[in-house]
């Protein structure tokens, strides 16, 4: 019968605890909150983005039935109370689910040909959001700069609804331009209206910070600045600006 821990103080619980701290670089593992992401994990789980994602052990809220991949996956299952199920998820109400991953190392090699980028997206939500859309209309892979959230929060994999198993994603320190079309979402001096940019593959679509976008970064040659034209306001929020960026190419490409 799975164990049934109801004590913060359970040596067990401390040590998920544990495996679940570390953050960005140094994260190690992840939590799936809930059945509708871990069905969207195990739909897409012989992907090599999903196969990224370990399965380690099965976490069941205590009186809730056994999920039917539980047993599938042939992991140890622990029952938690609703307290400590809480503190896991961070939210007010429980996941009945949850599921411990286990993560692989980055991709590496040549980008393909729909690369999403995101600079100093700080936001889970708003990284969750735009690798949602970026994997919604047919980019491939997500790259990562300097200072953007963990991909692998759980708030940030709600927010992606799964598209964190559908592309891969990997860290770079800085931008290095390869021979495809290099364009950072900027509305600043210079910047190619995005109904007139060259968006054929091999593409790569970078989204800056949410409060300063690109300012501050040093943009290389070869990286050309994007702009969505608005009408009444400063700026779009990156995940919106992004979303429209990703449909635009998806829809070009249908034409």
């Amino acid at each position: 019968m799975p164990s049934l821990l109801t004590s913060k103080a359970n040596p067990r619980f401390r040590a998920l605890l544990a495996r679940l701290r570390p953050t960005g670089t140094r994260r190690e593992a992840t939590l799936l909150l809930g059945p509708k992401l871990i069905e969207a994990w195990a739909a897409v789980q012989q992907t090599a983005a999903g196969k990224r994602l370990k399965p380690a052990l099965w976490l069941r809220l205590e009186q809730t039935d056994p999920h039917p991949l539980e047993a599938g996956l042939g992991l140890e299952t622990q029952i938690l109370g609703e307290a400590l199920m809480r503190e896991l998820a961070d939210a007010g109400s429980p996941p009945e689910h949850a599921l411990l991953m286990d993560l692989g190392p980055e991709p590496a090699g040549p980008l393909p040909a729909r690369v999403i980028g995101a600079w100093g997206i700080q936001d889970p939500g708003n990284l969750g959001a735009i690798l949602r859309s970026a994997a919604a209309f047919g980019f491939q892979e997500a790259l990562l700069g300097p200072g953007c959230t963990d991909p692998f929060h759980p708030k940030a994999l709600r927010g992606s609804m799964g598209a964190a198993f559908l592309m891969p994603l990997r860290r770079m320190d800085r931008l290095e331009p390869d021979k495809g079309h290099w364009y950072a979402l900027d509305g600043g001096p210079g910047a190619v209206p995005l109904a007139e940019a060259d968006l054929s593959g091999p593409l790569r679509l970078l989204v800056g910070n949410e409060g300063h976008g690109w300012q501050g970064v040093e943009i290389p040659e070869g990286v050309s600045r994007l702009a969505i034209p608005i009408q009444g306001v400063e700026s779009l929020n990156a995940a919106v600006a992004a979303g429209i960026a990703c449909y635009e190419v998806a829809r070009r490409s249908m034409c």
